[in-house]
């Protein structure tokens, strides 16, 4: 692992703002930082003019099949941490492959989802894509149905050394669909089992109904926000009173009503980005997975929903649910559309954006190690030309981006 110092940066480290100042890497890690001079006699970065900023961390995809474009895509754009928020334990072993392999982000995971039979998300991966490889990829998820289920598929996730759980709360309600949904006695079970354990456990929902009675059950935190109707007083007093926090997808749920394709598609063609993403990334980025009923579906409920957990103190944590198949997203540039949108329509300041995609993320799942630029951190690390404090769409000016300290490739000429 190299050692280095980078030099009259402009630091913001997941919390707070140095506007110059300096940071000194050693083995992998953050020693020293500085508002001051350090003296080092090593490798120095000068970067005057740019803003270094921890890696960030989406709280939200899926690298579905193991895929290998998703880690090192997403550590282009500067996303160091990524949360796989469902995929089968052979994936997950072929992600950590990779890893090793070096130039990809780092992988958190909960393994296989909390699945019962005929529910979210089964039915609607075979509604769109009825095979027979798919269908005994389906047959391999867990089919929880009674408490001892639950308590043996938190026990399951454990041996594979998963870092949360995820359940799965959703009647399809915003889909005009039919679902069954797991049992709040069954959903209690496995939460109560992986508190026992020290997991954190979060659930996905896309209705308010469904929210409320996840929130009811424990969780800590939502991997959705919902569509079908605006925000009540009673899903603010629920998130307060429970500590729960919200990761919205806000770009995911707007390609849900296809409210979004216009922001997808400025993205998908930023020609800061075009050497940073392929040309199937970048076409499903410009098309919307439609699934939302129309009526009353539509993102400004999303929006509004964040504008008040924000005024209300709820945390509220930036993830994508960027995955192969789901168009309007893509791995990595993702991120960079959802601090657009905590910043345009829902309130942010650019600070409280990337607080909200390092340091916040980084206290709610307990991953200690990052999310920060201070002494012990891996030095997981995204150097930009601007000052996105000012200007969020300066987190696109991508000049570096280090994880554990070693440069990621595509950016050896740029350094």
């Amino acid at each position: 692992m190299s050692s280095f110092l980078i030099a009259n940066v402009r630091i913001f480290d997941g919390e707070n703002t140095i506007e110059c100042g300096s940071v000194l890497v050693e083995g992998g890690h953050i020693t020293q930082v500085s508002a001051q001079k350090i003296e080092y006699d090593g490798q120095i970065f000068d970067k005057s003019g740019h803003t270094l900023l921890p890696g960030l961390i989406d709280t939200h995809i899926h690298a579905d099949g193991g895929n290998p474009v998703a880690l090192p895509q997403s550590l282009r754009f500067g996303v160091t941490t990524v949360c796989d928020m469902h995929n089968e334990w052979e994936n997950i072993q072929k992600l950590r492959r990779q890893i090793t392999a070096g130039h990809c982000a780092d992988l958190k995971t909960t393994s296989f989802a909390a699945t019962i039979q005929g529910g979210w998300p089964a039915a609607i991966v075979l509604m769109h894509n009825d095979i027979p490889e798919v269908r005994a990829e389906i047959a391999t998820w867990p089919k929880l149905k009674t408490v001892e289920d639950g308590k043996a598929y938190v026990q399951a996730r454990i041996t594979e050394g998963v870092d949360y759980i995820k359940l799965m709360h959703e009647s399809g309600a915003v889909m005009s669909l039919n679902l069954p949904k797991p049992s709040l006695e069954l959903q209690k079970s496995i939460i109560d089992e992986a508190h026992a354990t020290g997991l954190k456990v979060v659930a996905h929902a896309t209705n308010l109904t469904d929210t409320l009675e996840i929130i009811s059950c424990g969780v800590d935190g939502l991997t959705h926000t919902f569509l079908d109707q605006p925000p009540t007083a009673e899903l603010i007093a629920a998130y307060k009173r429970h500590d729960v926090h919200c990761n919205p997808t806000l770009a995911a749920m707007a390609s849900g009503t296809t409210e979004g394709r216009a922001v997808q598609e400025r993205f998908a063609h930023d020609p800061r980005v075009q050497h940073l993403i392929g040309r199937e990334q970048r076409e499903a980025m410009c098309a919307c997975m439609s699934f939302a009923r129309e009526g009353s579906s539509t993102v400004e409920n999303c929006f509004e929903t964040v504008r008040r957990l924000k005024a209300a103190g709820v945390p509220v944590l930036i993830g994508s649910d960027a995955a192969g198949p789901a168009k309007g997203t893509a791995w990595g540039l993702s991120l960079h559309h959802e601090l657009y949108l905590f910043v345009q329509h829902c309130g942010f300041t650019p600070a409280d954006a990337l607080r909200a995609a390092t340091a916040l993320p980084a206290q709610r799942f307990g991953f200690g190690d990052r999310g920060r630029i201070r002494a012990g951190c891996r030095a997981d690390l995204l150097l930009v030309e601007g000052d996105p404090m000012k200007d969020i769409a300066d987190t696109l000016n991508l000049r570096a981006v280090w994880t554990k300290g070693v440069l990621c490739s595509t950016y050896r000429e740029i350094i």
